[in-house]
């Protein structure tokens, strides 16, 4: 079978959600399924790192498409040239984008809806494109992948997609070879909680920052608040609250951080805070309880779903709640020690290599 792969999120040094994704479910498809041709489709020049085995063969797919109208160009242009040129059986496509102007069968992976219950954090054009053609894209696809159970039900009720077109193909992580450098590190200094994400409106790091300025008013702990993401959207609300507050110097802000050091800065922490308004998934979450850390999230969306008991569940615009689960994680042990306990196993529940089978599994069903 002749299988081609939307991979223009795999991009050298600016790997983020949908590239980490697409990175760790191809890495592995490709290896469990050599017998089959893999064509990874790049819309810009790419990196050999990213070529996982023998059976891929890497192709350029112009123009480079970061851009509604190119967008539609590429996809309804572009890939189906392309899906055409090389005879492809299958196009999967784990952005959330597909083709309208294919019969070739296609696969994509829907992350979230979150730009139909935030618009307003959309840019217009974006948004606009979103709204539209995402409908179109679920209904075309032959299969859609959802990144958890809450996604999947999202899909169903907002555009009326029958269950049984919709898997749930959960995220994953793992140390791998980092492990032994995080674990040998010993933390040092001012304890910290972390949060970590782009600053993005619907990750409510406003919200956030206005938990930690009433955490450090009310109750008397040395504790920080280190912020590590992209400051892209960093709007002027928040950025008025951040320069007027009386405990700015407690809040560490770190833009660029290599994937290492920032596990290691995980590592270290006192807990994680991920009070964000919305969430497909919500992978720090799944970070911070394979690392061992106390996990402080929203009781929103998917993320109840991705910490299971082993989180304590805040509702996100409620800074006086947020302020006082951190003060709870630091005053008693024996719910900290719980929480740690707990989120170790309920990491175990998500898995690379578990979801790359079921991958496996839905391409097959799908052979000729």
């Amino acid at each position: 079978m002749k299988i081609a792969v939307n991979t223009r999120f795999l991009l050298k040094d600016k790997l983020e959600g949908i590239g980490i994704y697409t990175q760790e479910i191809f890495s592995r498809v490709v290896q469990l399924m050599p017998e089959h041709e893999f064509y990874f489709l790049f819309d810009r020049p790419f990196s050999e790192e990213f070529i996982f085995a023998k059976n891929v063969t890497p192709i350029i797919v112009s123009p480079p498409a970061r851009h509604p109208f190119l967008w539609y160009w590429w996809f309804e242009k572009s890939v189906p040239k392309a899906l055409k040129e090389y005879n492809i059986d299958l196009f999967i496509s784990p952005d959330g984008y597909a083709s309208l102007q294919t019969n070739v069968p296609q696969i994509i992976t829907i992350h979230d809806l979150g730009f139909e219950h935030f618009p307003e954090h959309v840019p217009y054009l974006v948004r606009k494109f979103y709204r539209y053609f995402t409908p179109k894209y679920c209904q075309k696809a032959a299969k859609i992948l959802a990144v958890s159970e809450y996604t999947k039900q999202d899909i169903i009720s907002t555009y009326n997609i029958e269950a049984q077109k919709i898997e749930v193909v959960y995220n994953g992580f793992e140390l791998e070879n980092q492990e032994s450098r995080v674990k040998s590190q010993d933390a040092e200094g001012i304890p910290y909680f972390i949060f970590v994400g782009a600053v993005h409106p619907r990750k409510n790091v406003l919200g956030l920052l206005k938990a930690f300025e009433h955490f450090k008013a009310t109750f008397s702990h040395p504790h920080q608040l280190v912020i590590v993401g992209r400051k892209a959207w960093m709007n002027a609300e928040l950025e008025s609250f951040y320069h007027q507050m009386k405990y700015k110097k407690d809040v560490i802000w770190i833009e660029k951080i290599e994937r290492t050091d920032l596990l290691e800065l995980m590592q270290h922490a006192y807990g994680l805070v991920y009070t964000s308004l919305f969430e497909g998934f919500g992978i720090p979450i799944l970070e911070a309880m394979t690392l061992g850390l106390p996990v402080i999230c929203s009781n929103t969306s998917s993320m109840p779903e991705v910490a299971g008991n082993a989180a304590l569940l805040v509702q996100p615009t409620n800074t006086i709640e947020i302020a006082a689960a951190m003060n709870e994680l630091i005053i008693n042990d024996v719910l900290r020690n719980d929480l740690i306990a707990k989120g170790k196993t309920q990491a175990t529940h998500f898995d690379w290599n578990s979801s790359a089978e079921k991958v496996v599994e839905i391409i097959k069903s799908y052979q000729k």
